[in-house]
């Protein structure tokens, strides 16, 4: 056998899988091959969405399962045996694998990343491939793990047998939890961009804390009550009798798999605890409050607790007087884990400063990046009235006949002190416009308003926007607030999948944090975000990704300037577009329509909480606010911006964009033609280009051309005249260069370029074309390969048409 003919995927299966099952690895439970990780980025160009290349390592070797500690990174025998090392490399830090190999069926190279070893990368033969105890041992070294964190490390994950397995990010951030507290440390902190699974990664670390018998008696804090509630008959189900929620309230609660359950309470009518639950789960509010009376957490020793869990600690648990952070303090002998998506950081408020440093972080960035999230087009539109801000004519009145106070009023004034109701109604217009110009008036909405008043009048606007869908179901448009308790009964309906209605629902915060809308895909701000954490959590409302109903990215419209939180070197996950309707535009982007503090802080004057349950009502009364009518409002200002390679947005129209990017991977056209020429297999080169955002299809589809990809590129690219498909081909049979094969042979080069022709397939060389119509009725695929003297004489009569077809280059 000539190892040099062999394909990567033999050199995997006969040399380096036996090498490391006569290391000890048991195939079964410790190695597992070809291991996609991520689930490639999501790449929205226009009305075309597509996913880049998912990575995948060849081998993750694992000591138990769910715990990583090897990579090996295959080539195929024509490579030597350390080229696939920097590959491997690169998949094991995102990984968190300490110890990589890269082998090309001769031997290993071995990288030890945790610097314990003297030498950092050495060679190895087939035969002296490390044992999983070598491995381990260095692995327990390089962490500092005694015998009894060894014990506590390697506890079993939960697995329910249904195949579902944390997602290696998960694995990560649940590992480094549990090191940490296995080696003492009592304050951890896990910074998780929203949409990636907090809650189900919390529930790994308490089941193997729990069972270690490391922690016995837990506590999951939240601060809405649905958190807690679908965290129980959900992600925590496998605590069962276990589990009770500190409450009085009875409830039944639907399953994700559609069956119903009633919660357990910990807690009778007169709200006595029962002691004799494990774990625990809680609402803030409802176990403390300004009054001792209210303060039910005290009804528990301080020692009572060995874990508490405080689920999005970005909030107010992170201030030092908070009464949140009160109940920490109480139970200062617990070990305490912090979730967010947002680690607070201000000159008055840190809640790294409580838990320390992050033991682990996964940011909105890096989960589009690899394709857990969903990208985001923003649409910023600009209101006359807030750009020129509005100072009122002489002696105007308001709606209550008053003067209005002569001065200018600018964005942060309307809806809060002064409503332009003509300004509500022009918002509300331009939401339905956009709805009505994607084709879809049925994607679930949220539009974020000042406060409840405002979220009334938003309400109010959208329904008469759209009377024909209010008068088929009143509940297409309706206002989730604090106060309003029938709003609040529907929001279960809103967030859940399967239910139609409610559509569009206005709120101000309630729906900013902590809420699991996986199918929103329209977030609207009609007010100022003065708080980059509360930026992040609202366009968290939408990263969520819902393949089953096709949500894979969602759309931002910004009535307020609130995007500019963007600019911010805080932020870390920028659009993959933004674009700037002017007065007469569509509100779609044209690439999409149509389709189918020195003191602990308290709210900013912008950042009144109005709608959060459980908290008392502002002293002082309501601000009074000055209703004018009449006064009118236009859109003014047309702009798309773009992410370049660097991440930074550039603004310029979808065939500039594509213009730069080909100029930066192809120099010239002869160093296009060279390379297009030199490929045997043209569809290479065109999945390069997708997998780095470059889906040619989209400015196929805006210059509404029949092209191929080479031709795309020469024109957009290199300012060439393009030659459509048909004309190709109609040239390639004016040259007649089919003429030294016989008439079978002939006869598939015809058809072939008909396909290419009609279809613009470029993979023609694949012989399982021969199967389909019409080649599978001229004959058997051995009958028609052999009409060209076999498979060799096949690939390159194909390869000799690719070459007549491209042969023109103006």
């Amino acid at each position: 056998m000539d190892k040099r003919l062999l394909t990567e995927r033999d050199i995997c299966t006969k040399f380096i899988l036996p090498a490391v099952k006569r290391a000890g690895w048991d195939e079964m439970l410790q190695v597992r091959e070809e291991v996609y990780f991520t689930k490639g980025r999501i790449i929205v160009r226009g009305k075309l969405v597509t996913r880049g290349k998912a990575k995948k390592a060849d081998f993750v070797l694992y000591y138990k399962p769910n715990i990583p500690i090897a990579l090996i990174e295959a080539k195929d025998n024509n490579h030597s045996v350390g080229d696939g090392m920097q590959q491997g490399l690169d998949y094991a830090e995102t990984l968190d694998i300490p110890f990589v190999f890269s082998s090309n069926g001769d031997g290993f190279v071995f990288h030890d990343r945790t610097g314990q070893s003297a030498t950092i990368e050495t060679n190895l033969g087939l035969d002296t491939f490390p044992s999983p105890v070598d491995l381990w041992a260095r692995y327990r070294a390089w962490k500092g793990l005694d015998a009894e964190a060894e014990q506590i490390v390697l506890q079993d994950y939960f697995d329910d047998g249904s195949g579902k397995a944390p997602r290696y990010y998960q694995v990560n951030a649940v590992n480094a939890a549990i090191e940490a507290i296995a080696k003492g440390r009592d304050r951890v902190l896990l910074v998780m961009a929203t949409g990636t699974g907090k809650t189900y990664t919390a529930f790994q670390i308490i089941w193997r804390l729990w069972r270690a018998g490391r922690k016995k008696r837990i506590l999951f804090l939240a601060d809405r009550n649905v958190l807690i509630d679908q965290t129980m008959v959900n992600d925590f189900r496998p605590f069962g009798a276990a589990m009770a929620k500190l409450s009085t309230n009875a409830k039944t609660i639907e399953r994700q798999d559609g069956t119903k359950v009633d919660l357990t309470l910990a807690l009778d009518t007169k709200r006595r605890i029962d002691t004799a639950f494990e774990i625990y789960l809680g609402l803030y509010q409802a176990i403390t409050g300004p009054e001792d009376r209210q303060k039910l957490y005290r009804e528990f020793s301080p020692g009572f607790f060995d874990l508490i869990v405080i689920d999005e600690c970005h909030r107010g648990s992170a201030a030092e007087d908070s009464a949140w952070r009160e109940i920490l303090e109480y139970f200062s002998s617990a070990t305490q884990i912090g979730l967010t998506a947002t680690p607070k950081e201000t000159e008055y408020v840190s809640n790294t400063d409580y838990f320390g440093a992050p033991v682990f972080t996964y940011s909105l960035k890096q989960g589009i990046s690899d394709g857990f999230l969903a990208p985001y087009k923003v649409i910023k539109v600009h209101i006359d009235r807030d750009v020129e801000g509005y100072r009122p004519e002489k002696g105007q009145r308001d709606r209550d006949g008053e003067e209005v106070e002569d001065r200018i009023y600018n964005t942060k004034d309307f809806d809060r002190t002064l409503v332009l109701d003509d300004r509500t109604k022009l918002t509300a217009k331009k939401v339905t416009e956009f709805l009505k110009e994607s084709g879809d008036r049925f994607q679930k909405t949220i539009v974020f308003c000042v406060d409840e008043e405002h979220a009334a009048r938003m309400r109010q606007a959208l329904i008469n926007e759209n009377a024909d869908l209010v008068a088929e179901n009143a509940r297409y448009v309706m206002r989730i607030t604090g106060s309003d308790k029938e709003g609040q009964d529907q929001l279960g309906n809103f967030i859940d999948p399967e239910s139609k209605y409610p559509v569009l629902v206005t709120t101000s915060r309630l729906l900013s944090t902590g809420v699991d809308a996986q199918t929103c895909r329209l977030i609207v701000l009609d007010r100022h975000v003065g708080s980059m954490t509360e930026f992040k959590q609202i366009v968290g409302r939408g990263t969520r990704v819902h393949e089953d109903t096709k949500k894979f990215y969602f759309t931002l419209i910004d009535f307020r300037g609130a995007t500019a939180h963007f600019a911010d070197p805080d932020f870390d996950g920028d659009p993959a577009q933004i674009y700037v309707p002017g007065e007469d535009d569509p509100i779609t982007p044209p690439d999409d329509a149509p389709q189918g503090e020195d003191t602990p802080p308290k709210p900013g004057a912008d950042e009144t909480v109005v709608d959060q349950p459980g908290l008392p009502i502002p002293p002082g009364g309501p601000i009074r606010k000055v209703y004018v009518d009449g006064v009118g409002a236009r859109i003014v200002a047309e702009r798309v911006e773009y992410l370049d390679a660097n991440g930074k947005l550039v603004t310029e129209s979808l065939r500039d964009f594509t213009k730069t990017a080909l100029k930066k991977r192809f120099a010239s056209l002869d160093d296009f033609l060279k390379r297009w020429k030199s490929t045997e297999r043209k569809q290479a080169i065109i999945e390069e280009l997708e997998a780095e955002g470059l889906a040619l299809d989209a400015i196929g589809q805006e210059l509404a051309k029949n092209l191929d990809p080479f031709d795309l590129i020469c024109h957009v690219a290199f300012d060439r005249q393009p030659l459509t498909r048909r004309e190709r081909a109609e040239n390639v049979k004016k040259r007649d260069v089919f003429t030294k094969y016989g008439p079978q042979a002939r006869a598939v080069l015809d058809a072939l370029l008909e396909k290419y022709r009609d279809e613009g397939v470029l993979n023609l060389d694949d012989s399982n074309v021969l199967k389909i119509e019409p080649f599978s009725g001229m004959g058997s695929v051995v009958q028609l390969i052999k009409a060209f003297g076999g498979k060799e004489g096949f690939e390159q009569a194909v390869h000799e048409l690719q070459d007549a077809l491209y042969q023109e280059t103006a």
